[in-house]
């Protein structure tokens, strides 16, 4: 079984950057690939950014690229985002996501965190 618990949620200012950090249990993290999410109030939950097990192969949706950057260390079990330049259409629960299967990271993930909350004020 995987767990995974997010940190790292608060609320900015437009511009403003923040660090969401994902923990994952269990010995064989480096075999994941790993994903964030996010659901705005009131909308369906959209796909991130996902990084496959060795950082290899990293992919964004278009609305954050080049301001949001995925990371992980799987020494120390972990999956960071890095938000720079947040803007209020940023707002919404964060979530992490594991599965096996690069390909499943990005649409049906088995394994979910619980959610953290970032909020962007204007």
């Amino acid at each position: 079984q995987v767990q995974l618990v997010e940190s790292g949620g608060g609320l900015v200012q437009t511009g403003d950057s923040l660090r969401l950090s994902c923990a994952v249990s269990g010995r064989t993290f480096s075999s994941y690939a790993m994903g964030w999410f996010r659901q705005a109030s009131g909308k369906e939950r959209e796909f991130v950014a996902a990084i496959n097990w060795n950082g290899g192969n990293i992919v964004y949706v278009d609305s954050v690229q080049g301001r949001f950057t995925i990371s992980r260390d799987n020494a120390k079990n972990t999956v960071d985002l890095q938000m720079n330049s947040l803007k209020p259409e940023d707002t919404a629960v964060y979530y992490c996501a594991a599965d096996r299967s690069r390909y499943a990271i990005k649409a049906s993930p088995r394994y979910w965190g619980q959610g953290t909350q970032v909020t962007v004020s204007s």
